[in-house]
């Protein structure tokens, strides 16, 4: 590990099972560092907060805080990866992301959706979140949903056999585990699975230890 102070990385073991980092001094409990660990090690294996609470036997609000905070460390990483690529953007499409409650709609409204824009470059997805479509008095209505997408969504050419379009699988799929989350969160749990999809295990462990 590295002092969250001075980024050494020796340590001297005191005898109350604490260490104290040879440079700065600064102490830290093994037994913290330990469930700081196992949350993290809960989070890699995808355990939503709540199983991860049951199977640590830890507080669930204890694990929601972490895991938000290595949502937005990993939403900030990936935004500086995206940033910092060279972008080919061999593919993108646009995506709208439906909640359970909207699905089970029998006419589904394209003005609540999630309006996501994809990209597929350097061998990995991106992805930027969209304004809401503004309705107007002179729009279509829920029964031409098909037809709008047929003619203005943005996509590349033969999208059904994309990662993109195995992004959005994965997306849907991952999302389900989920009883609601609040739009305003949206963007977090969207780079979470672009995080989880273009990284494996091990790379996301390495990740997050440097962040």
């Amino acid at each position: 590990m590295k002092c969250q102070n001075c980024n050494n990385t020796t340590f001297y073991y005191l005898k109350n099972d604490y260490i104290k980092c040879k440079e700065c001094a600064k102490k830290y409990s093994l037994k913290k560092l330990q469930r700081e660990e196992n949350i993290k090690k809960a989070f890699i294996e995808n355990l939503n907060a709540l199983e991860s609470s049951k199977a640590l036997n830890l507080n669930y609000r204890t694990i929601k805080d972490r895991y938000d905070e290595y949502r937005y460390k990993i939403a900030m990483f990936l935004e500086n990866e995206y940033n910092n690529s060279i972008k080919d953007n061999s593919e993108y499409e646009e995506y709208y992301y439906f909640n359970q409650r909207q699905k089970n709609k029998k006419k589904k409204s394209l003005y609540e959706a999630i309006n996501i824009m994809g990209f597929y470059s350097n061998e990995k997805v991106y992805t930027l979140l969209m304004p809401k479509l503004r309705q107007k008095t002179n729009d279509i209505q829920d029964d031409s949903f098909e037809t709008y997408l047929k003619w203005h969504k943005l996509h590349s050419k033969q999208a059904h056999q994309t990662k993109l379009y195995e992004f959005w699988k994965y997306l849907e799929n991952i999302l389900k585990k989920y009883k609601g989350i609040k739009e305003e969160h949206f963007f977090y749990y969207l780079k979470e699975c672009e995080f989880r999809f273009n990284y494996e295990e091990n790379e996301q462990v390495l990740i997050l230890e440097g962040l």
